[in-house]
């Protein structure tokens, strides 16, 4: 899952779901969904990285800052 050198790790994605769980003692995830959650979260990554790289461009930036996440911030989670 190292595609365009983002990747995490399925343990730690398993665990940082478990831990919004209201019984997070009990409740189970199978792999498939460990796996597709994992893809979801490097999807996100990625595609926030572009979108950050375009507002920083399109700003006459040469490097990509927290004001330029920012700024692309609210519309990602709406298309998201």
């Amino acid at each position: 899952m190292a595609e365009n050198g983002a990747s995490f790790k399925l343990s730690t994605v398993e665990k940082i779901v478990k831990h919004h769980f209201q019984d997070n003692g009990k409740t189970r995830m199978n792999t498939d969904s460990v796996k597709l959650t994992t893809e979801l979260l490097r999807l996100f990554v990625l595609e926030m990285a572009a979108r950050s790289c375009d507002q920083a461009r399109s700003e006459g930036a040469e490097t990509v800052e927290v004001e330029h996440l920012e700024k692309i911030l609210p519309q990602l989670l709406l298309d998201f």
